[in-house]
């Protein structure tokens, strides 16, 4: 029977995300399924992907063949580059040892690479909260010198209005 590990669709409309499943190629895309080995949430950033590594590699050793998207996200979690380092093992490239330190440079160098990703998205978020916060900051400040000229004015006008009203009082005394 030929297997796919391939994308079952869930979710509502227009907020969907997907289950990783190993799938007999003439099953639909959201029917029967042999086995779920993970999801992947495109809505958040970056995607969120929850993988079981090594349902997936046996699945790729067995012979299931990716389509392209799940090929991306199993590409970018490491499970091909695991079963590439194993086919090398196997055809005596190299031993298991040699495979296994490779790959775990490999998953190193990428886990730095999506940490700074995920540092970068933060930056620019605190960034423009920071200048939002900033520009409301003005903003009032501006409303406030307004209110405290208003108020200074009306305060101006009041004292001079009583100003003319104490002076017709006077004027009116001495007549």
């Amino acid at each position: 029977m030929p297997t796919k590990i391939r994308l079952a669709r869930r979710g509502k409309k227009g907020y969907a995300f997907y289950h990783i499943v190993v799938a007999d190629s003439r099953a639909p895309r959201d029917g029967r399924f042999i086995e779920k080995i993970g999801y992947y949430n495109p809505n958040t950033n970056p995607a969120t992907i929850e993988l079981d590594f090594d349902k997936a590699l046996d699945w790729l050793q067995k012979g299931a063949q990716p389509t392209e998207t799940a090929r991306a996200i199993l590409s970018y979690k490491g499970v091909l580059m695991k079963k590439h380092l194993l086919d090398g093992v196997k055809k005596g490239a190299f031993d298991e040892a040699e495979a296994e330190r490779r790959f775990k440079a490999w998953y190193e160098e990428k886990m730095k690479k999506i940490e700074a990703k995920k540092d970068s998205i933060k930056r620019t978020k605190d960034e423009a909260k920071r200048k939002q916060l900033e520009a409301e900051r003005k903003i009032k400040e501006a409303r406030a010198q307004e209110l405290a000229k208003k108020y200074a004015d009306e305060a101006a006008a009041e004292k001079e209005a009583n100003q003319e009203d104490n002076q017709q009082e006077e004027n009116q005394t001495e007549e």
